[in-house]
């Protein structure tokens, strides 16, 4: 009996080696960047700050003084990225709080049910519209970081279709990035970088809606295979037998008749969906970001308690219980922050983009659109920005696309393909990181998922440059 004990026990710490908690994970990877710092030279490109844009100067790239990271500075980087990372984190916590207080209203749970009712049997009626409203949310930039706020109400759905997290997950999730990952409109990335390569703002809009729609198609097929595929049998989902690996999105009642909402509930509905729908319209207005919305959280919050007649230390309570279940969710996204903090202390990024722009440099047209797209995507794992890419990488590559007879416009797109591909499978991303936190899934099969579509897409990617080269898309 003690040896079956022992021989379990070791399984199951093979199994935590080998897939690793996502904060080890992240250790690692930190640690890995630190010995970096030793071993890869040095160096930085001048920077010029031109209106509100700092950017690289192209061929200024020189040698620096190396700064590795001592011990002290490796920790107090974690620390770092926790300051830095600060919106994003209360963020998490306080959508926890939000819909602790409404869920426990009873008018989430009430409505889904009613929706899952009448789309139990026609899951497409379901997935495509769901998929193309976060899309056009994504594809604008209205909803990116803050995608996490609606990743609850996604797994609170598969529950009741009895799919498993991961479709919850994504349908919410790639839903946005299948718009954001093909922007068509979006400041933070398609603006910034067009202001940058001196291109007229929105040039390009036409063949950037076909690139979007490819993107979203191939997006909403490849959900909708997957969840049909595990609602027919639940032991072809990645997540294996757990399905749910946590409670969120947890509902003790069946799905089976549908329940009329209280006009009570109806109102907590409305007041919450018109508080959601006055922050885009801010944010479209006034710039809002995640720190208006985690402040719209607190708002809902205490509106939905006080029309559902809870008392104050009710609310409080409920809300504060709603954020402990987010807090190791939300606090990962320090620890993909500290990554970049080592990477730019130890002033290993210029280096790595030098490099870059050297191989690519005696490259054809084509093959150098490509191997743009393709280098843009593998630094991605290291700048998870996607405006800060941009910052650092199209004043590099523009130049560059001159010499090699490439369109800015097709030199952007690239830069622009290469981070959408990576965004949904880089370890560093803390919006990623705090979305498998949150709903409990492993990166490791988030990987085995979403792969496969990381792949579509990244051929999508290669077609379209391809396109944009023969067609010589500009208009420069």
């Amino acid at each position: 009996m003690q040896s079956t004990v022992t021989k379990l026990d070791n399984n199951v710490k093979k199994k935590g080696f080998l897939r690793p908690d996502a904060y080890v994970l992240l250790f690692y990877v930190l640690i890995i960047c630190a010995i970096a710092t030793y071993i890869v030279p040095s160096g930085a490109f001048d920077r010029v700050k031109k209106d509100d844009i700092t950017m690289t100067v192209p061929g200024s790239y020189h040698a620096v003084e190396a700064s590795p990271i001592n011990l002290v500075e490796f920790f107090t980087a974690i620390q770092t990225g926790m300051v830095k990372g600060a919106p994003l984190i209360f963020l998490i916590l306080f959508t926890g709080g939000a819909l602790a207080v409404v869920d426990k209203t009873g008018a989430i749970d009430t409505f889904l049910r009613n929706i899952i009712i009448k789309c139990k049997d026609r899951l497409l009626l379901l997935i495509i519209p769901v998929c193309l409203m976060f899309s056009v949310l994504g594809t604008t930039g209205i909803i990116v970081n803050s995608v996490i706020a609606f990743i609850p109400l996604g797994v609170m759905i598969a529950r009741r279709l009895k799919i498993d997290a991961v479709f919850g997950v994504s349908l919410i999730y790639l839903g946005t990035y299948a718009g954001w990952n093909a922007s068509i409109i979006s400041p933070q990335t398609v603006g910034l970088s067009q202001r940058i390569a001196e291109l007229p703002l929105l040039s390009g809009i036409g063949f950037r809606i076909v690139i979007y729609l490819a993107f979203l198609i191939a997006t909403i097929v490849y959900l909708y295979l997957y969840a049909r595929k595990v609602q027919k049998n639940s032991t072809k989902s990645v997540l294996g037998l757990e399905i749910f690996p946590n409670s969120l999105g947890e509902s003790n009642e069946e799905v089976n008749n549908q329940v009329r909402l209280s006009a009570q509930q109806k109102l907590i509905l409305a007041f919450a969906s018109l508080s959601l729908v006055g922050f885009i319209i801010c944010t479209l207005i006034f710039k809002w970001s995640e720190n208006e919305m985690a402040g719209l959280f607190i708002f809902i919050a205490i509106g939905s308690g006080l029309i559902a007649r809870m008392g104050a230390n009710e609310i409080a309570k409920t809300f504060m219980q709603g954020c402990q279940k987010l807090v190791y969710g939300a606090l990962i996204v320090g620890m993909a922050r500290a990554v970049v903090i080592i990477l730019e202390d130890g002033q290993l990024l210029d280096t790595i983009v030098n490099g870059l722009a050297t191989l690519l440099t005696p490259l054809s047209p084509m093959t150098g659109a490509i191997g743009m797209f393709i280098g843009s995507a593998a630094l991605h794992f290291l700048i998870s920005s996607g405006s800060g890419e941009a910052a650092m990488l199209v004043p590099i590559l523009v130049p560059l696309a001159d010499l090699l007879d490439i369109t800015r416009q097709v030199a952007v797109q690239s830069v622009l393909f290469g981070e959408g591909v990576v965004n949904c499978i880089n370890p560093t991303s803390g919006v990623l990181m705090a979305i498998l936190a949150v709903s409990g899934i492993s990166y490791g099969k988030w990987l085995r998922f979403m792969v496969p579509l990381a792949g579509i897409w990244s051929i999508l990617s290669v077609i379209f440059l391809i396109i944009g080269v023969l067609m010589n898309w500009g208009p420069f």
